[in-house]
């Protein structure tokens, strides 16, 4: 147990940790394999590693520190980012998770890791050991592609526990995805938020001012969609029933 409080510390770790810990290559791998047979670490993927509590005999570092260590850039995103901030309405058994690097989908712990290609660059943090999109960038990248958090209901029930968001930060997301369907369907979706979200009316003076030519459509399924003149949308008739009457869209564009 020579090396165990060390990779307590790191939680997660690949050979090249193993390898600056003991100082050889050879040394690394067969601390690695003894560690491994005597259950104090586990093998997640290839490459990657995580400690076991002697306590508990569960890994130390969670799922989202583990998303985080997959690639120097790995970042949890969409619905999983909704979930470590606290504001998601379900919880998926399923790691989004945006990198540039190429992985194949995994599982560890019951859980599916599950490679999302970015759109944009802007808008990565660290939390608590945890690289995840900040909450405007996991806002506006879950109104670009809500079917991939479970649908416009799940992403309304998202949206409706976030207390407030900075609209200059939306702003920068939306300009740096540079989409009129983009600006439209954030504009329409967050004005139902407005007041709960502390959005101003330039906030949305700014999306209208990006909307596309011609008429579009928030949904496959257009039966039951209405003309929204203000959004040159089609869309359902008041988004907020699809909360109180528990209505699912998970054919959403």
């Amino acid at each position: 147990m020579k090396y165990y409080q060390e990779l307590v510390d790191l939680g997660c770790f690949a050979i090249k940790d193993l390898v600056k810990l003991t100082g050889h290559e050879t040394a690394a791998k067969w601390v690695c394999q003894e560690y491994l047979k005597k259950g104090y670490i586990e093998r997640v993927k290839h490459n990657l590693y995580v400690t076991i509590s002697l306590e508990t005999h569960q890994p130390i570092p969670n799922r989202y520190v583990i998303a985080s260590h997959i690639f120097p850039d790995a970042t949890v995103s969409y619905h999983s980012a909704f979930e470590f901030y606290g504001f998601s309405n379900q919880v998926f058994y399923e790691m989004q998770v945006i990198s540039e690097s190429r992985f194949r989908d995994f599982r560890y712990g019951g859980v599916t890791y599950r490679r999302v290609t970015p759109k944009i660059k802007d808008g990565v943090t660290i939390i608590n050991g945890t690289r995840v999109t900040t909450l405007e960038r996991t806002v506006i990248d879950s109104v670009d592609q809500f079917e991939k958090i479970g649908g416009l209901e799940e992403l309304l029930r998202c949206l409706a526990l976030i207390p407030t968001l900075d609209e200059t930060a939306l702003s920068r997301f939306l300009a740096e995805y540079d989409n009129g369907f983009l600006y439209q369907k954030t504009g329409y979706i967050l004005s139902y938020f407005a007041s709960s979200l502390g959005l101003s009316k330039n906030f949305f003076k700014l999306c209208k001012q990006h909307l596309p030519k011609g008429k579009s459509y928030l949904l496959k399924q257009r039966k039951g969609l209405f003309w929204q003149p203000d959004w040159r949308l089609y869309a359902p008739e008041n988004l907020m029933n699809l909360i109180h009457k528990g209505v699912e869209y998970n054919d959403a564009i």
